[in-house]
């Protein structure tokens, strides 16, 4: 019997799939050449100084080599890629250009594996939800200028749907592109400086930050220049489009409107050392946080490691070169930053972070730093002062984060007349206006009204987050906006609160908006009803988020729609009838069992 006929059909793959492995480690490593091999797929590779050729084509060997090698590991392991790796792999969706524009001068959507290399470029066909596509923008810090969105508002409305989304990323996204006006969009994007590339797919979501930075007295530091900084960071360094998942990094400067840092795989929180030290001197620092992903119930952890501002992108560049290194790239399921620390601990991951820098992270006991309690969960809506004598900002109240194009533009001509012409985005889906003059607020509050949208929110609508929904969305299971808005309008004819209670509508598993963090979080499902399926929800109770952090607990499954209005008014008629003095929805959800969250809901319907 021949050498071969020992092994199984298996264990030759598993032998051919690590001797290719290695021939792509060295080449990439620009090792000599040493040998021609083949891999499981019986393609050879061949090695010398300048890389390795696959079936005869030259393997990349600039930054974006790790990815690859990460590939090459994955199968010399003997272990599967998913088959979104199989497609990054057979072809660079940086390098998609001309297809996308030769489909859409022939007027054509993608098929099988390009719908999903198109999302590298921000264009994400959504059927069967809408024959469209939907764009993505990267708006680093959620900051634009009226400029830009007079611009957005004519794109839209010569080649989209004539409105515009805000995301809980606090950024913009066009809908309802046809497939013969998908490089019209991505011209007007660069046109408008706006480069959205990677603004969907396996890589860096755009970076978030303090939406009143520069602007709110009580914030340690400004954080929409380091997003900025961030932002051109990954656009200039080709390996951070090399990811296994997607990824989001957010910046806060601990000021009155939250980033939502602790939902991020790096989280950036302003912290005041107060303690003067021979190693470090008192001051603000960013406490780095690691794992975030609340739609697989975990926040981001303190890792101890406190870093300067001016340390922040690069070690954040670091951290996703580890990440695209040692990634799954087998299971998308467990394809994100959080897997990865699960798996090693956090003080093995953050030494690889240390090898990569060249240098030590500082790390400072917890007790030295003191968090600043700043956040007003009204401050995203309404009129409200700035640090800056004289001005104030206006939140407005956006329904379920969305603005028709003729809105858009009253909004630009308002920002500029009235203001300094900024626009900023913020997590919650609605938009701030900075820097109005004392004697224009009531001229603006007209001019506000006139275009239907306010600036006074109740308590409901002020914490009301809804994701797109099956309206514009292929996974969702139910219409998250529309039925956000006949819940505030219940809500509101029943009940007045002196704060806001939180309620997240997500369409789907991928938790879009977040309702693990809600106080009232909404996931939706398809309910049986005799012999036909309706669009309902899964309830989840108490969450929360920086120090509430906490995770919703699922209390009641598979509820049709028809019947949330009334069940939710329920939860809150429960609430105001047994809290204590001024407790939050969040502190008297935790202080009950999930059966006394039960009946009290049941009992008061």
């Amino acid at each position: 019997m021949s050498d071969n006929e020992s092994f199984s059909q298996e264990q030759k793959q598993y032998l051919a799939g690590f001797a290719f492995g290695a021939d792509v480690a060295r080449a990439v490593s620009r090792l000599p050449v040493i040998s021609n091999s083949a891999n499981a797929n019986g393609s050879t590779v061949s090695l010398g100084v300048g890389g390795a050729k696959l079936d005869g084509e030259l393997l990349p060997v600039g930054p974006e080599r790790i990815a690859l090698q990460a590939q090459a590991e994955t199968v010399a392991a003997g272990r599967k890629l998913c088959n979104e790796e199989k497609a990054k792999q057979a072809k660079n969706p940086l390098d998609m250009w001309d297809e996308i524009q030769a489909r859409s001068d022939a007027g054509e959507f993608p098929k099988g594996t390009d719908v999903f290399l198109t999302k590298f470029h921000g264009l994400f066909y959504v059927a069967p939800a809408q024959d469209a596509y939907m764009c993505r923008l990267r708006l680093p810090g959620g900051l634009l200028y009226a400029w830009q969105m007079r611009g957005l508002a004519d794109l839209s409305d010569q080649s989209a749907g004539g409105y515009i989304d805000v995301t809980t990323r606090a950024n913009l996204q066009l809908r309802e592109i046809p497939a013969d006006q998908a490089m019209n969009i991505l011209y007007g994007f660069r046109e408008l400086d706006i480069i959205n590339l990677g603004a969907g797919g396996d890589n860096i979501r755009n970076c978030t930050a303090s939406p009143l930075s520069g602007i709110d007295a009580s914030e340690l530091i400004e954080t929409i220049p380091l997003a900025k900084r961030m932002h051109h960071y990954i656009l200039n360094h080709r390996e951070m489009y090399g990811l296994p998942r997607k990824f989001n990094i957010a910046f806060d400067g601990g000021g009155r409107v939250s980033a939502l840092d602790d939902t991020n795989d790096i989280g950036y929180h302003a912290v005041q050392l107060a303690s003067e030290s021979d190693d470090l001197p008192a001051g603000v620092y960013f406490q780095l946080t690691l794992g975030g992903i609340t739609g697989h119930k975990d926040f981001a952890r303190d890792t101890g490691v406190l870093l300067t501002a001016e340390e922040c992108v690069e070690v954040a560049g670091a951290i996703v070169r580890v990440f695209v290194k040692n990634g799954d790239r087998t299971d998308r399921k467990k394809a994100r930053l959080k897997y990865v620390l699960d798996d090693w601990g956090f003080d093995r991951f953050i030494a690889e972070v240390e090898k990569e820098l060249g240098r030590g992270l500082r790390r400072v006991d917890p007790n030295r730093v003191s968090e600043p309690a700043a956040e007003d969960r009204f401050a995203h809506v309404g009129i409200h002062p700035q640090k800056q004598s004289g001005r104030h900002y206006v939140g407005l109240v956006l329904p379920v984060g969305r603005i028709h194009s003729e809105q858009a533009r009253e909004l630009a001509r308002i920002a500029e007349t009235y203001g300094n012409g900024e626009l900023r985005c913020t997590v919650w889906q609605n938009i701030v206006i900075p820097f109005i003059r004392d004697e224009d607020i009531e001229t603006v509050k007209r001019e506000l009204d006139a275009i239907e949208l306010g600036y006074e929110a109740s308590c409901f609508r002020a914490g009301l987050v809804a994701c797109t929904g099956n309206a514009g969305c292929k996974f969702a299971a139910s219409n998250t906006k529309g039925h956000a808005m006949k819940i505030a309008e219940t809500l509101e004819s029943q009940f007045e609160l002196e704060q806001p209670i939180n309620i997240h509508l997500t369409g789907c598993h991928h938790s879009c908006a977040q309702h693990y963090i809600g106080d009232i979080g909404l996931l939706g499902c398809s309910v049986e009803r005799g012999d036909d399926m309706v669009e309902g929800y899964h309830v989840h109770l108490g969450g929360g988020w920086g120090d509430r952090q906490a995770i919703a607990r699922l209390l009641f499954e598979s509820v049709t729609f028809d019947e949330i209005p009334s069940l939710i008014s329920a939860i809150v008629r429960g609430y105001l009838g047994n809290r204590q003095g001024e407790e939050s929805f969040a502190e008297f959800a935790n202080r009950q069992s999930d059966e006394e969250l039960k009946s009290m809901a049941t009992t008061t319907a």
